[in-house]
């Protein structure tokens, strides 16, 4: 792979551009393959560090200063901050498909016939795979826009807003409880809905996915701790891999 320099001016970024506009530009050349942990090395590289050398401190100042741009649309709600982290990456428990049953069972009582489809989707919807002990829950809805008709029931199972963009919107447990689940609500037939379950779906048929994904985790978890934003961003190459496998699966009929 090409040097940062090297992609830069490739982009036609100056050298002398201020970090975040770089990243910005260089986005917009290489779509999502760029990640916040570029913008970390344009940062580190003229002090002499490397990307996960940079203080935690300000590497979180960035995180919501690049959100736009990785997530158009995107609203932070007030109110909803953490100043914890979820847990670190553990091997699979068996006890995950229960514990989303539970969480299913809680916002269907609460959702009614607002939520359309809701599925266990993410790494602990996958047996076998290690992940983070945390339930990812997507649930589908008519009309995203709409959110008076899920924000407030969804409120009422113990996750809260946490942030909206203009493909979904992210629920979390709120602070001062445990950090056990996140619900993601997309529109009912939208990309975002398919490109999740399809994720999951092939990651559960594949052995070989499976098995970089979890080097990935390890390997991202080991470098990047007490950094969720870097972590995720550290395995983006190897998930849009196995996302463009899975298409080709889907293409011929999921064999």
């Amino acid at each position: 792979m090409a040097s940062l320099s090297d992609r830069l001016a490739a982009a036609g970024v100056e050298a002398d551009t201020d970090p975040l506009t770089a990243w910005v530009a260089l986005r917009q050349a290489e779509g999502e393959t760029v990640t916040i942990i570029d913008l970390y090395e344009m940062v580190a590289s003229p002090r002499g560090l490397a990307a996960h050398e940079l203080p935690l401190a300000e590497r979180k100042s960035m995180w919501t200063a690049v959100m736009p741009a990785r997530r158009p649309g995107f609203q932070q709600t007030d109110g909803s901050g953490r100043a914890d982290d979820p847990p670190g990456v553990v091997p699979y428990d068996q006890s995950w498909p229960d514990r989303y049953a539970g969480w299913k069972a809680r916002l269907s009582a609460q959702l009614g016939d607002g939520g359309e489809r809701v599925e266990h989707v993410g790494s602990t919807a996958v047996p076998g795979l290690a992940a983070k002990p945390v339930i990812d829950i997507q649930v589908s809805v008519p009309d995203l826009a709409s959110e008076d008709l899920y924000t407030a029931p969804l409120e009422r199972s113990g996750v809260q807003l946490r942030y909206r963009d203009n493909q979904h919107r992210f629920f979390r447990p709120f602070p001062g409880r445990p950090w056990d689940v996140h619900v993601h609500v997309c529109a009912a037939g939208s990309p975002w809905e398919r490109r999740h379950l399809l994720f999951r779906d092939y990651l559960r048929v594949s052995a070989a996915a499976r098995a970089v994904y979890v080097d990935a985790k390890f390997a991202a978890s080991g470098l990047w701790s007490g950094d969720r934003v870097g972590y995720n961003a550290a395995k983006t190459r190897v998930i849009l891999d196995i996302m463009e496998k899975a298409e080709t699966w889907a293409a011929r009929g999921r064999r």
